[in-house]
């Protein structure tokens, strides 16, 4: 290509040499230039060539933009785009762009105010001619759209009448209103109930866990090192060893289990708790399908499998047909429908002996995998780590395996913006107050507000040496560690906003604005938002604690790995009953995050079996004379698939009698209580329910 245009230029100087009149030249260059009269591909490719000599990728950009010109012009058209702060230039700049929208011409007599924009546009748009037009049109309107792109997204330019894009502050409860709740909160939380005391808490926090690493880094050398450069290396964790005892028990466990159905597991779960009652007409009448109950396990089964109407009712015995599947999914079953029958399943779940020797359900493990979606539809999108298009299922995962939340969200969105609204839609009598995540999980204005909300955010970040430690104060220096610092805190900033930053907390905690929106508004990077700062400046603090704790403590990272691997091997649990494809087929919004609550209400019900199970079995090797201790029981899951039948002929009977387990006092009185919780959570979120 340079060789080209470097070829036209000597044929352009060609002609100015065998041409002395300028008109003739003239009309000779331009035959030569554009002979068809378009120039537009010679100037994309002067482009290219100006961009390889530079850093400025923004030239090659208007061929990409011009598909899309129309649709946007629309859109701006169509919005009431308002600003978020006092700064006008980027409205005002937009009205330019629109009453300009159908002009041809490349320069424009037009002033516009350009302080939104970096200086390497304003190169691209504005030039400096005496008596000419000065403002590049195409340039101009692909900068106001991409910083109104950008500025949607950080919440300094709202919609009139949007729900994800309106002014998040208009949601916020009144500071007056916080007042009354701030002692309780805080106390509840266990932060400072004022600004100054909160900075001072966190700052001599700050301190402390810098210095007591300093101090003890001499005996950490077998598993800290920090290079030339100050980047710190840490020695490769080993797994834990599981012991003999617990393998020898494992292995007399596996004799002893049955092999199921995935059918008939479903019936004795419904025998035991009858969680289909939370089916039924949206009417809230009772439903009037015969066989009501074993139309709902169908149903679940067939979605949750990912088998879908058509492949399931050929399969079933008996007279089932994909119309009966299809109108039970879509006329009696809900998305909050599926949530409260997987959650009673769940509050059943954390009553029974077994799952209390693998934690106690105050942690959960946050993680997101991808489902292939169809391309066309609102939700799919390029996967850049999977390389591929779909949705990515977001799950919380509790310390003793039960799955407590689950959406589908978008490729492009920061996984970390969900973690507050997975704790806070759980709605169990178990209260998480740690969560484990990785690196889509964490972000410095997720520990900002995980602090705030006293919950202890422990992220498994994968490239944790590139982000930057905070000095508690700049005059603070350390003997073996002061080369990991890049800066100091701005405590001064965070105190000035502590009020903004609190008012925002109460109001996630009073359920008044959702910290998905919040979070992805304070997420974006603006310099113009001085909340934004203030919150990333008090998660810079949190996290900096969070990571020296990190590279000093060989037990906080083995712990850490150990919880995030749980919710990896639960996301693998869950497909391996989504065998009816690998494509969620659907476009609907909402079919298919039913998809999703389908799949993790199966597998719900299949831990609760596969727990009984176990249970029974330990007890009787227990009676047997077989040693059977905690320690070794620790190391098991509920995630066994090997005694699970999926294939064959689906043959549904609720007319058998139910097993004899499902009487036994034990298991009778922990669903009895189980529902009863679920009641009250019901009952609590609607009042109406009696």
């Amino acid at each position: 290509m340079a060789e080209q245009l470097v070829a036209r230029l000597d044929d352009v100087l060609a002609i100015l040499v065998d041409e002395p009149d300028d008109l003739p030249a003239g009309r000779r260059i331009r035959a030569l230039l554009t002979p068809d009269g378009d120039s537009a591909k010679l100037r994309e490719d002067c482009a290219v060539i100006q961009q390889a000599g530079g850093s400025n990728h923004l030239p090659l950009l208007w061929r990409f933009f011009t598909s899309h010109r129309q649709v946007l012009m629309r859109l701006a058209r169509t919005l009431d785009f308002v600003s978020a702060t006092q700064n006008q230039s980027l409205i005002q700049a937009l009205r330019v762009v629109l009453a300009n929208e159908s002009r041809r011409v490349e320069w424009l007599s037009a002033e516009v105010n350009l302080q939104f924009c970096s200086e390497r546009w304003r190169k691209l748009i504005v030039r400096s001619s005496e008596g000419e037009p000065t403002i590049n049109r195409r340039y101009l309107e692909m900068c106001v759209f991409s910083h109104l792109a950008s500025e949607l997204k950080s919440g300094d330019i709202c919609v009139v009448g949007s729900e994800a894009f309106a002014d998040f502050r208009e949601h916020l409860l009144p500071w007056s209103q916080c007042e009354t709740r701030l002692a309780e909160f805080c106390a509840k939380v266990d932060i400072p109930a004022t600004a100054a005391g909160c900075v001072a808490e966190l700052k001599q926090r700050l301190a402390e866990t810098a210095s007591q690493l300093d101090a003890a880094f001499p005996d950490l050398k077998s598993d800290l090192a920090i290079g030339a450069e100050g980047a710190p290396v840490l020695r490769r964790l080993q797994a834990q060893e599981v012991p003999a005892s617990a393998i020898a028990l494992q292995s007399a466990l596996n004799r002893e289990l049955p092999t199921r159905n995935l059918l008939d597991i479903l019936a004795n779960i419904e025998h035991w708790t009858h969680f289909t009652r939370h089916f039924g007409p949206i009417s809230g009448n009772e439903p009037k399908i015969k066989q009501a109950t074993e139309r709902y396990l169908q149903t679940v089964f067939a979605m949750g499998c990912n088998l879908g109407p058509n492949q399931a009712a050929r399969h079933f015995v008996g007279e089932v047909s994909p119309h009966m599947i299809s109108r039970v999914n879509r006329r009696h079953v809900t998305v909050e429908k599926l949530e409260a029958a997987t959650r009673e399943l769940a509050e059943l779940y954390l009553r029974l002996d077994l799952p209390r020797l693998w934690g106690d359900g105050k942690s959960v493990a946050a993680d997101g995998t991808q489902y292939d979606f169809y391309d066309q539809n609102l939700l799919a999108g390029y996967h850049f780590r999977y390389r591929k298009m779909g949705a990515v299922a977001y799950r919380h995962v509790a310390n003793n395996y039960i799955a407590t939340f689950r959406h589908f969200i978008p490729p492009g969105i920061w996984e970390a913006v969900y973690v507050i609204e997975g704790l806070m839609q759980a709605k169990l009598s178990v209260e998480p107050d740690t969560v484990y995540s990785d690196t889509q999980g964490q972000s410095a204005t997720v520990f900002a507000f995980t602090y705030l909300l006293g919950i202890n955010l422990l992220p498994r970040i994968r490239n944790w040496k590139d982000l930057d430690f905070f000095r508690a104060d700049k005059q603070t220096h350390y003997k073996h560690i002061d080369s990991l610092f890049h800066g100091a805190i701005d405590w001064t900033l965070i105190e000035t906003h502590w009020k903004d930053l609190l008012q925002i907390a109460i109001s996630i905690q009073a359920g008044r604005i959702a910290s998905p929106m919040l979070l992805r508004r304070l997420g974006a990077s603006s310099q113009r938002n001085r909340l934004f700062l203030a919150a990333q400046e008090l998660g810079r603090a949190h996290r900096t604690v969070f990571l020296l704790n990190w590279i000093g403590s060989l037990p906080l990272r083995q712990e850490v790995t150990a919880e995030t691997n749980k919710i990896e091997s639960y996301n693998g649990f869950a497909k391996f009953f989504s065998f009816g494809g690998d494509v969620i087929a659907e476009n609907d919004p909402d079919e298919q995050q039913k998809r999703l609550r389908y799949n993790d209400l199966i597998a719900s019900a299949v831990i609760l079996q596969n727990t009984v199970d176990m249970m029974r079995a330990l007890q009787k090797l227990a009676d047997e004379g077989l040693a059977v201790s905690g320690h070794d029981v620790a190391f098991f899951s509920p995630y066994l698939t090997g005694g699970v039948k999926r294939f064959g002929d689906y043959r549904l009977d609720l007319k058998r009698p139910p097993e004899p387990w499902i009487r036994d006092r034990l298991f009778k009185d922990a669903a009895k209580a189980a529902r009863a919780t679920t009641l009250a959570t019901e009952q609590a979120n609607d009042p109406a329910i009696e």
